[in-house]
């Protein structure tokens, strides 16, 4: 009897290892919009369809070039072919240029991130930005609350986990710790990813991870993705050449039960050791929101005016921190509020231009567009100027609502917030154009184009002006100095490396930036016919691509970074006088209060209010 019933257990585990085996097709950064990807898309779609012992497709990321509603709809269109499920979410090139600020992924494909089952395993996706801005990768704060919940009321917590994102669980995304923390309390099993565009075996701090090649075909004649095969005991990675072949084996990765509760190694995290170096910097306050913040923070006064991707204006205390009011839209936002006359105006990806009262937050009057708005509003006198993702720039009166003038003649979207100059109004756009438009009138003055690789548009950067010049930096890692009346370029240079931070002092004869390799700060002539240097401060900001602007208060000069640290130099000694790290994201904008404080947003969410002596 004994016997029969240890016979049957044995069967039983026979079966349930055979039950366990499936296999799926792990496709990524198909970059629908580039040259050749849509062919290289309905290939691969064709060959996974022909192919019955396929159970499910994993799309990990950078679905589409720039992330543009075309695009979008045009990888939905392919996908749809599909007689299999598929599981999708966003990588940093459908987030970092989206023309809708995000919306348009989760309109279309119904989603941002996943959770589903099969045969005993748990699959959980994540989105991942840096949304809307030049930075390292950073799951939403949201998508971190999705997985800490699905994490957190697990049936089963031995469960085996199998986890996709688009970014390496390592130091290119600036949260990989709190996502390998939280994976780490259930049985993660591994990491799916994609980025890299080459088939790559990670160990992340214990976990193993598998990046897939891109479904380009890049060099070759045809692209390819990877076919996973998923035993009770091992998980085996195989290279898909469609319609060709299936390439051997090359990557094996043991499944069991991983436990890290016991772990007792000290795996390196985010250093902010620099705080105590500088006693005379602390924060007055601080708070977390509960989704990413894309956007600076303005003030009027004692109230202060930020916005979050969860789609809320939102006003608080600017000596507390304390919320005053919020008010929601149905979009998220990265629009930065202007404040003026006692009114708030800040656009939402929900196609709409809000002005609220500055000390309720009621609607005073909205302004409605036919595509979502990611750009910032500036006013000048009692006139709002704004850019949207539908090839218009306008001028809105501010205290009616009504439009005064709209130029249409915008290629591509509007990111930036616009510089209004000399009786002009500047700005660049995501297609390859920066633009000067009469105040008055909305006409075109004047239009400079350069490049033919949109990825180079001045598009991210806030400009600025003085001494008749316009001065931009952009993607090409140069920098611009324009006459402002012609748009005749007075020289650009790419001597000192840059991408798209710039910021001018008080009195406009200084023009800053920071280096994007060398880690340095710089201060040129606005009034010089080159590009003249005036000091040169060694920051060690490391590698840096952060677009937050640089600005000026008293002696001040600060310093916004990609790895949540704020810089002051001396505008005298043009030495560093302190650093403080807020977090390990971008920081989105520093705004002066007063003569020793600032206050602070950071990408993931953090608002803060720091005091300081000089």
């Amino acid at each position: 009897m004994r016997i029969s019933i240890l016979l049957l257990l044995f069967v039983l585990q026979i079966g349930f290892g055979s039950a366990q085996t499936f296999r799926f097709a792990h496709v990524t950064d198909t970059h629908i919009g580039g040259s050749t990807s849509t062919e290289d898309l309905v290939r691969t779609v064709d060959d996974i369809n022909q192919q019955p012992d396929i159970d499910l497709v994993i799309l990990s990321g950078d679905v589409t070039e720039f992330g543009s509603d075309d695009e979008l709809l045009e990888a939905k269109s392919i996908l749809s072919k599909l007689n299999k499920p598929y599981y999708i979410l966003s990588g940093n090139h459908d987030s970092k240029w989206s023309e809708s600020g995000n919306n348009s992924f989760v309109r279309i494909f119904g989603t941002e991130g996943f959770s589903f089952e099969k045969n005993g395993f748990l699959f959980i996706g994540t989105a991942s930005g840096p949304n809307m801005r030049m930075a390292p990768g950073l799951v939403p704060r949201e998508q971190m609350v999705f997985l800490d919940s699905i994490l957190g009321y697990m049936k089963d917590p031995d469960q085996p986990i199998i986890f996709v994102n688009h970014y390496p669980l390592d130091e290119s995304l600036s949260n990989w710790y709190e996502v390998i923390d939280l994976l780490k309390t259930g049985n993660i099993q591994v990491s799916l990813l994609g980025h890299g565009h080459s088939n790559k075996l990670f160990n992340f701090e214990g976990i193993p991870g598998i990046m897939g090649r891109s479904n380009l075909r890049a060099k070759n004649e045809v692209g390819g993705y990877n076919i996973a095969t998923v035993t009770a005991d091992t998980l085996f990675y195989s290279e898909r050449t469609p319609g060709l072949k299936t390439n051997p084996v090359w990557c094996k990765v043991p499944l069991g039960n991983r436990n890290f509760k016991n772990d007792t190694i000290k795996w390196p995290r985010p250093d902010f050791l620099v705080n105590s170096k500088y006693p005379k910097v602390k924060v007055k306050w601080q708070f977390q929101e509960k989704s990413d913040i894309g956007t600076g923070i303005t003030v009027s006064e004692k109230i202060a005016v930020y916005t979050n991707t969860k789609g809320e204006i939102v006003a608080i205390n600017s000596n507390s921190g304390k919320a005053i009011w919020r008010f929601s839209t149905s979009g998220k936002i990265y629009s930065t509020p202007a404040i003026s006359h006692n009114l708030v105006v800040c656009a939402s990806t929900d196609n709409m231009i809000y002005c609220l009262n500055l000390k309720t937050g009621k609607p005073e009057w909205k302004f409605e567009t036919k595509k979502p708005i990611v750009a910032s509003p500036v006013i000048d006198r009692k006139t709002v100027y704004i850019g949207s993702s539908e090839g218009i720039f306008r001028a809105i009166d501010l205290l009616t609502g009504k439009l005064i003038w709209q130029f249409g003649g915008v290629k591509n979207f509007v990111e930036s917030k616009p510089l209004v100059y000399d009786g002009k109004v500047y700005f660049g756009s995501w297609g390859n154009a920066f633009y000067a438009l009469d105040q008055q009138t909305g006409n075109l003055l004047w239009k400079r184009e350069k490049y033919t690789n949109r990825m180079l548009s001045p598009a991210a950067v806030w400009p600025v002006g003085a001494n008749s010049n316009i001065f931009i930096v952009a993607p090409d890692r140069s920098m611009t100095a324009l006459d402002a009346k012609s748009g005749a370029e007075i020289w650009d240079s790419g001597k000192y490396s840059c991408r798209e931070t710039i910021g001018i002092s008080a009195d406009g004869e200084q023009v800053y930036i920071k280096n994007m390799n060398e880690g340095h700060v710089l201060a040129f002539e606005t009034a010089s016919n080159d590009q003249k240097l005036i000091w040169d401060c060694p920051a060690e900001l490391g590698y840096e691509i952060g677009p937050s602007p640089i600005v000026e208060s008293g002696d001040l000069v600060f310093v916004p970074t990609c790895s949540g640290m704020v810089v002051a130099i001396s505008k005298t000694t043009h030495l560093v006088v302190w650093k403080y790290k807020l977090s390990n994201a971008l920081i989105n904008g520093v705004t002066p209060v007063g003569t020793d404080q600032m206050l602070i947003t950071s990408l993931d969410g953090q608002v803060a209010c720091i005091q300081y002596k000089n």
